[in-house]
């Protein structure tokens, strides 16, 4: 949802992250975007009716929650690469470990920007509170944070690889986390084939004409 008035905090860090997407790709600096959704593990409680000619696959509209479960999903649009892991909860030691596999990822990089949401678990104190003080403080160091404004969620590419992930993956009843696991694990492996980018196009200037109401009025 965007702000329905003038908001400086929102456009001052919308034209950052649109800055940080403007950037050329550099494998040196890699820019990578995370987020995470929870997701229901929901069991069938009849059997659906096969398809036939004509007709589709029928599910009853009853079900049975078995659980919830957590995507951590991080892409770098301009290299077509995307990571995913699935965990049982979305705790502050969770995100510290996705940084850390993220980090792993990008050995050879010298700083990697990381755009984000800024919910309260996305912040380096999560990292102390996982790692020691030695390795919390050298996984920090690998990564620029970048955050999306509040009420800004859609500047975050990583929120299109999740749309597209459920689509194409998720967009069923699965009742046990390894079955998510295995399918997310394909999925990502073949989106990463593919070679699959984000175009984006949205800049600061198309901000300032489209959203200039956000801008403040500035007394003369």
């Amino acid at each position: 949802m965007i702000p329905p008035k003038e908001n400086g905090s929102f456009v001052a860090n919308m034209e950052m992250v649109l800055d940080v997407y403007k950037r050329p790709y550099d494998s040196n600096y890699p820019v990578v975007c995370m987020d995470e959704s929870p997701k229901q593990l929901i069991a069938e409680t009849k059997s659906p009716v096969p398809a036939s000619p004509g007709q589709p696959v029928k599910y009853d509209y009853e079900y049975r929650r078995c659980g919830v479960y957590n995507i951590f999903l991080a892409c770098e649009p301009l290299a077509g690469k995307r990571m995913v892991t699935i965990t049982e909860k979305k705790a502050k030691r969770d995100w510290a470990c996705f940084l850390e596999e993220i980090a792993g990822q990008y050995k050879s990089a010298e700083k990697i920007t990381l755009v984000m949401d800024n919910l309260n678990t996305h912040n380096p104190g999560s990292l102390y509170e996982a790692f020691e003080a030695n390795k919390a403080k050298a996984i920090w160091d690998r990564f620029e944070f970048v955050y999306t404004p509040k009420h800004g969620s859609w500047l975050n590419m990583a929120e299109i690889e999740l749309n597209v992930l459920t689509a194409q993956c998720l967009n069923r009843r699965i009742d046990d986390i390894s079955v998510v696991r295995r399918e997310v694990l394909a999925w990502q492996e073949c989106r990463n084939n593919k070679n699959a980018k984000v175009n984006w196009q949205f800049t600061t200037e198309d901000a300032r004409i489209k959203l200039s109401r956000l801008y403040p009025t500035l007394d003369s």
